[in-house]
């Protein structure tokens, strides 16, 4: 069964990596404008995180591609490695 998800809900979910880390909030999820597709999640780094170890944008964000998303329920779960 497929379910539709606004990303007004996922704002602000806390994001986790599938070993336990927890990585932070969700700030952001990035598109492609010519063809709507999701190309990257953008994730607050959490008090715990080293943001060294990421991928970051300019403002500090950890950059994650789309396809390191495993699921979405109470948390957002993502590949990190």
């Amino acid at each position: 069964m497929h379910m539709n998800v606004l990303a007004t809900d996922l704002k602000g979910k806390t994001v986790m990596s599938d070993e336990g880390l927890l990585l932070g909030r969700l700030r952001n999820v990035l598109m492609n404008p010519k063809t709507g597709d999701l190309t990257q999640l953008l994730v607050e780094p959490g008090d715990d995180v080293d943001p060294r170890l990421f991928k970051r944008d300019p403002r500090g964000y950890l950059v994650f591609d789309i396809s390191a998303l495993r699921s979405v329920r109470d948390v957002i779960l993502i590949t990190a490695s």
